[in-house]
């Protein structure tokens, strides 16, 4: 083989694995990001049963049923719409009615399955996602 076409074949070899190793990246990437939704951007476009995210808002008062086997329902509100939560599992120390809650899982038949429950710090602190979601929906009632 010549010189300039050895040249050329490894250039192209190299240029296919480059590709290769950007496809795997981006695909690894897409894999790992967690979309961040209110209950009212869940109504309105539901993400596939197969896709995690985090749901975001308020629980609802009223809402909280501890059954059997660790298993909590409650429902998740930002003001106008709500979404039933199930979660098997110790919830945090935090968690009560009327308080911010970020629920990691996903979709299943309506239903949000929760995997992870996170509860705000204090009385006065809410997650950033749900506190931003809640003003665009004109229902803040806290301090800018």
């Amino acid at each position: 083989m010549k010189r300039k076409y050895k040249r050329l074949y490894f250039v192209a070899i190299g240029l296919v694995l480059l590709g290769l190793a950007t496809g795997l990246i981006l695909n690894a990437l897409e894999e790992n990001i967690v979309l961040f939704l209110s209950p009212s951007q869940v109504v309105e476009t539901p993400p596939p049963s197969s896709k995690k995210f985090r749901l975001g808002g308020v629980v609802e008062r009223g809402s909280i049923i501890k059954g059997e086997n660790a298993q909590v329902e409650f429902r998740v509100s930002d003001g106008t719409t709500s979404i039933l939560v199930i979660y098997k599992g110790i919830l945090p120390d935090l968690f009560r009615e009327k308080q911010g809650v970020v629920a990691d899982g996903k979709m299943v038949d309506r239903i949000f399955q929760a995997d992870e429950i996170l509860a705000k710090h204090d009385e006065n602190y809410m997650p950033p996602e749900v506190a931003e979601t809640i003003k665009k929906m004109g229902q803040w009632k806290g301090q800018e």
